[in-house]
């Protein structure tokens, strides 16, 4: 429930807070006084797009704030709380939840949630869960299939509700092996070339049989080879230096000299004896110098050219595979994976199999859940009818009938329904679509008819009217004003009205004033209350404030909204 809102420098409005509350409440005023201000500044709050245009000219920007009575611990709280603002407890269950939102004049905007910056996406959010708005715009889509069949949707309740979510899992669930099906058939070429090449593929690749790491391993033994005579000579003069063959000086023998000279006076001295162990131990490290370079050198005369050439055949293959591949570490894994997807490519007419007869298994649990939400929504269609039909009667159309028809369509998320919403305005005339057969005041009164009884067994928070009455006037604007207030027994209905027999039956009267300055319109929105409501109903009837037959006829009015 709204409880306060407060507009500044929004259209033609300089500054007007509104105090709303409960029930009924009716907002009138001038031509060009502002009023339609009121439901645009609602409609930022709510996320709708904001237009820089409404900025009241000369101001830097327009504000609106709004105040709205929520369940402390409900979804609307809960979501505020995720964007990171919070409602504030006001006993009883009850929360404050405190929303605002800036346009400027260049078109920049900011939103609040519960006192927190937020994306103007979090507004939308909470727009379902807060006001349903209803302007001329709104008795237009009303004449649109999908309006007509989510109206008859939440008339269905439980029933409709349960069944149609029945329906979307089961569409789901054919949709998915539809798709899969359709794209594995359609795709079945590709898929067989795809499986030749990967077949071909492995077979290169097993036949290659790389290692990891073996192209670094390669061109380690390729440089090896390739310098093969400059690492030969560079080893025998090492042996020869280390331990000469022929008898000349060598290192492990001037090493076993030092060492004997040493050890003969080393028991004369311990700091000798200590050098003494330090040049035996080089001769011993010098001698196995010697021995592994004897190895290097036979294992250096048996590699040849011939093993060069084996290693540079050897990289030759694996930059075949680099160049097919991406590269050998590719190729690798390539091995690994590519078997699994082989099996699944060469699996494929065992898929088929599987998925037609999946798929023809849901395809029966489609149509069992599609036939279930059909005979939900006729069932609810009759019922909406008739009551439709009853409130019409009371809302100045005694003879006019509502026909909820529905009827196959294609199949879609939503069913295989087409809901089309009838009337027939007088006896004797055939039911046609209200998209072509309804006048603009027959259309509101339908609209609102709707909405009265839906408001029955799925009741919104807060409605918001924008002239709902365009079209209409006499007694059956009375009713209008009548079937209003009814429904604002249980919900708070807000209407935006230019006629004196809907504004009498509200229980809170708000005027939009205008004053001019010279230079620019501004307008302030007061409580209307005794004669000064007497006087504004007046004005609605004949354009005059204190003509006494208006008078009396707004007093006639207002009794009649008191009574009724």
């Amino acid at each position: 429930m709204i409880e306060e809102m407060r507009l500044r420098d929004l259209g033609v409005i300089a500054d007007a807070t509104l105090p709303i509350g409960r029930g009924f409440t009716a907002i009138t005023g001038e031509t060009g006084a502002g009023k339609t201000m009121v439901v645009t500044g609602l409609g930022l709050l709510l996320g709708q797009r904001a237009d820089s245009g409404a900025v009241r000219k000369g101001a830097a920007q327009a504000a609106v704030e709004g105040v709205w009575l929520v369940p402390e611990d409900g979804p609307v709280a809960a979501r505020v709380r995720e964007a990171g603002g919070d409602v504030e407890p006001v006993g009883q269950g009850a929360a404050e939840l405190y929303l605002g939102r800036t346009v400027s004049s260049e078109g920049r905007g900011r939103a609040t949630v519960g006192g927190r910056t937020a994306p103007a996406g979090v507004l939308a959010d909470l727009a379902d869960d807060l006001v349903v708005v209803h302007g001329q715009s709104d008795q237009l889509r009303l004449r649109s299939a999908g309006a007509q069949r989510d109206a008859l949707d939440r008339f269905g309740g439980e029933p409709v509700s349960t069944a149609r979510a029945a329906y979307r899992a089961a569409w789901d669930a054919w949709r998915t092996l539809d798709a899969e099906l359709t794209a594995l058939t359609g795709d079945r070429d590709e898929r067989a070339r795809e499986a030749e090449q990967l077949r071909a593929a492995i077979a290169e690749i097993e036949a290659a049989a790389p290692l990891a790491g073996e192209e670094d391993e390669l061109a380690r033994r390729a440089e090896r080879l390739a310098n093969a005579e400059d690492l030969r000579v560079a080893a025998v003069t090492a042996h020869a230096a280390l331990s000469d063959d022929d008898g000349g000086p060598d290192v492990v023998t001037l090493l076993a000299e030092a060492r004997r000279a040493l050890e003969r006076i080393s028991a004369s001295d311990t700091a000798l004896a200590a050098i003494g162990e330090l040049v035996a131990d080089l001769g011993y490290r010098a001698t196995d110098a010697s021995v592994a370079l004897s190895g290097y050198l036979a294992d250096l005369d048996e590699s040849g050219p011939h093993e060069l050439a084996a290693v540079d055949e050897r990289r030759g293959v694996l930059a075949g595979l680099a160049r097919t591949h991406g590269s050998v570490d590719a190729a690798i894994a390539l091995l690994e994976t590519g078997s699994a997807r082989l099996l699944e490519l060469d699996d494929d007419g065992d898929r088929i199999e599987r998925l037609t007869t999946e798929r023809d298994a849901a395809a029966e649990a489609l149509d069992t859940a599609a036939e279930a939400l059909t005979a939900a929504r006729r069932d609810a269609a009759e019922r909406l009818g008739a009551a439709v039909t009853e409130e019409l009667h009371a809302l100045a159309l005694p003879d006019a009938r509502l026909v909820v028809e529905v009827s196959p369509a294609v199949p879609a998320g939503h069913g295989r329904d087409e809901v089309s919403i009838l009337l027939a305005p007088h006896p004797g005339a055939d039911p046609r679509p209200v998209s072509r057969g309804a006048s603009g005041g027959e259309l509101s009164r339908v609209m609102l008819a709707i909405e009265v009884v839906i408001a029955a067994v799925d009741p919104v928070p807060t409605f918001v009217f924008d002239e709902v009455d365009a079209g209409i006037g006499g007694a059956a604007a009375i009713e209008v004003g009548r079937r209003l207030a009814r429904l604002a027994e249980s919900s708070q209905v807000i209407a935006v009205t230019h006629l004196a027999q809907v504004a009498a039956f509200a229980g809170n009267h708000l005027t939009v004033v205008k004053g001019n300055d010279g230079a620019v319109t501004a307008s302030s929105v007061r409580r209307l209350d005794g004669a000064e409501r007497e006087a504004e109903m007046a004005r609605l009837l004949s354009g005059l404030s204190d003509s006494d037959a208006a008078l009396t006829h707004a007093r006639e009015l207002l009794e009649t909204g008191r009574t009724r």
